[in-house]
């Protein structure tokens, strides 16, 4: 079974039963397609470090609720105000703006009654979501959803968009693939882990924004334009889609050669660094 099988296949048993309004949202949210990017990440990476995927599972899934409930809100109208995710009805356009905030409150939840249920030692679980919860939390992700708030309509330098975007898309990924090292009892491979982390972080943002400028809806399942519409100044904006598709390039050489230190299979996460590059949505 594939990384992504077992993910989906979890996610699956996680999710509330209850056919009540939130806990439908929940699902639909969960279960509506997604590249599963970050509990990917941390399958990976605790098999790269020697560990067993299976026992990092529930860490993984955890990561992708509280990725999850960061999408629902932020296609709210008072954040991003999409109407579609993944080519379908953001949560608040099929359920109502009052039970998508409250969907995403439950899955943030839910992700560390999941968290906890790791098959492993006590300790590594701790560290998990010690981790996790930083990287979702005011200093990490959230911070950076509020810098970028901040930053519509402003002429920012390349400086203030790594550092928000280091935070708002970077931190769950850090923490993807730190969890995973911590989940296979292999700390020393932190740092490595950690410039893996960033560099992809960074590659993602910005092949995002190329692809808010040069796709289209129906290949990107989410309205394009969207930076342009709300005044965000992307690295697009400032440097250009070719200069911009070299930084990418820089930075999947880099974040491959980051993984030369690992005495685990790598190879996927050599592949995913490749994939991430070339992606189309």
């Amino acid at each position: 079974m594939s990384h992504i099988e077992m993910i989906n296949k979890a996610l699956e048993g996680y999710m509330p039963e209850s056919e009540d309004i939130v806990s439908r949202a929940m699902r639909y949210s969960v279960e509506n397609g997604g590249k599963r990017i970050r509990p990917e990440l941390v399958l990976s990476f605790c098999e790269a470090c020697g560990g067993d995927a299976e026992s990092a599972l529930p860490l993984a899934c955890a990561l992708e609720m509280i990725h999850t409930y960061s999408l629902i809100h932020d296609d709210l109208p008072c954040m991003d105000n999409d109407d579609f995710r993944r080519g379908k009805p953001s949560c608040h356009i099929a359920f109502g703006y009052e039970y998508a905030l409250l969907a995403g409150d439950a899955l943030l939840t839910l992700a560390f009654e999941t968290a906890v249920k790791a098959k492993l030692p006590a300790d590594r679980i701790i560290d998990s979501v010690t981790v996790l919860s930083k990287a979702a939390g005011w200093a990490g992700m959230v911070g950076g959803q509020v810098m970028d708030l901040q930053n519509e309509g402003k002429k920012v330098g390349i400086d203030d968009i790594e550092k928000t975007d280091a935070l708002k898309t970077g931190e769950l990924i850090r923490a993807a693939c730190v969890m995973g090292c911590i989940a296979a009892g292999r700390k020393d491979m932190i740092p490595a882990a950690e410039e893996y982390a960033r560099c992809i972080g960074v590659s993602f943002q910005i092949v995002d924004d190329i692809l808010d400028v040069t796709s289209d809806e129906q290949t990107l399942g989410k309205p394009i334009g969207s930076d342009n519409e709300n005044e965000k100044c992307t690295y697009v904006s400032l440097l250009g889609i070719e200069r911009s598709k070299e930084i990418v390039s820089e930075l999947t050489e880099k974040a491959k050669n980051a993984l030369k230190c690992f005495d685990g299979d790598a190879e996927s996460l050599v592949d995913f660094a490749d994939k991430m590059e070339k992606r189309k949505n």
